[in-house]
């Protein structure tokens, strides 16, 4: 049950994590949810407050693991005030978001995506709506598979077996997303390794959390596509599939096709790169 440092193994502190993120759950729906109901009430937005709870919920198993059960620092699980730098936010949010924009404007270049008019409807305050659904869901998407349970997989079997093991389940996780296919799911497990590997490169779990919510907000907010095969508003016009969906993505959206791995592997290659010329000594 416990290693030889005295610490209870990983099986356990993934197990004790799961039941606190569950225990904070049942806290936050009670309490947390009609707060932030209201506050979408007051302010006239249609949005569901799952998001948060679901967020408040997994924040709550960090807080009770990480200070009380394993007694490390907030670096540990890349979420310490370091990690949220200005810089390092931004620069996470134009990586995810040039990763999946350039493909898509690529597609868009030679017609294999299209744009074409939708319901008149306010631009803004859809966006609003999209972009507070999509924040949180960034968020908890994080710290469920790059938070915790990744930094105690990297502790026990090493941070390369774990970037797999939690891609790959980041990647099951979207088997119920409408038009989920082979080629979809992984490529979501590559999204996972892509996200991991920017939680290892930049050592913040805060910048993984804006790129993928930017990656979602290009699609969702600018492009009017699906997002990982979910619909979302598309006032005033729509970007639909006009090509080869082992390209485009077909229903899925632009991240389910061979464009969007080919944005990711692009954003891998830039962070590779990135650490190898800090490497490089000063002459």
């Amino acid at each position: 049950m416990f290693a030889a440092e005295g610490r209870l193994r990983a099986p356990w502190r993934i197990l004790l994590f799961l039941a606190a993120t569950y225990c904070c759950g049942l806290v936050a729906s009670t309490f947390l949810a009609p707060i932030v109901a209201w506050l979408y009430g007051v302010s006239g937005l249609r949005v569901t407050s799952d998001g948060w709870v679901i967020v408040a919920a997994l924040l709550g198993g960090h807080i009770v693991c990480v200070r009380y059960v394993d007694n490390r620092p907030w670096s540990d699980v890349w979420l310490d005030r370091n990690a949220a730098r200005p810089a390092l936010l931004a620069r996470g949010f134009l990586l995810g978001s040039l990763a999946i924009a350039i493909p898509s404007l690529l597609l868009l270049s030679v017609g294999w995506l299209r744009i074409l008019p939708s319901v008149d409807a306010p631009l803004l305050s859809a966006g609003v709506r999209v972009t507070m659904l999509l924040l949180p869901a960034a968020l908890y998407e994080e710290l469920a598979t790059r938070g915790y349970i990744f930094a105690v997989l990297r502790d026990a079997i090493g941070w390369r077996t774990a970037l797999l093991a939690m891609s790959i389940v980041f990647g099951l996780l979207h088997l119920r997303n409408p038009g989920a296919s082979a080629e979809s799911v992984g490529l979501v497990i590559l999204a996972g390794v892509f996200l991991g590997v920017v939680v290892i490169a930049t050592r913040s779990l805060y910048a993984a959390w804006m790129a993928h919510f930017a990656w979602n907000w290009t699609m969702a907010v600018l492009l009017h596509t699906a997002v990982s095969g979910l619909p979302l508003e598309s006032p005033d016009y729509r970007v639909v599939d006009a090509g080869p969906d082992w390209i485009t993505g077909g229903v899925w959206g632009p991240e389910g096709g061979a464009a969007g791995g080919l944005g990711m592997l692009g954003g891998l290659a830039y962070l590779y790169a990135r650490r190898n010329r800090r490497r490089i000594p000063e002459s």
